[in-house]
């Protein structure tokens, strides 16, 4: 097995599907027709866009793209002197009961 996912893609290949992906979105961006429905074939963009662009991604080996991995951030200390004050709400509660019967 290969240490790189992409050692061994076929270049010829993958330079086909780009160009056939940048192709279909500009008949999809620039012709109204390539945004509708063919009765022979369907939804033109799917063709145009979203099946070549399965197979592109089917020749990566279905990789997800990489995330960047996050920065430790340091945790900041709680200070122990203050506390926030707490509203007490029961107090308020039986009235509110009391008008709501």
């Amino acid at each position: 097995m290969h240490n790189r996912p992409d050692a061994c893609i076929d270049p010829r290949l993958d330079r086909t599907f780009r160009r056939l992906i940048a192709w279909g979105a500009l008949a999809v961006l620039l012709l109204p027709a390539a945004r509708g429905h063919n009765d022979w074939f369907g939804w033109m963009p799917l063709w145009l866009l979203g099946m070549p662009l399965s197979a592109w991604w089917a020749l990566h080996r279905f990789a997800l793209p990489r995330r960047a991995q996050p920065q430790a951030v340091p945790l900041r200390r709680r200070r122990r002197g203050s506390v926030q004050a707490r509203r007490f709400a029961s107090a308020s509660l039986p009235g509110r009961l009391l008008r709501a019967a």
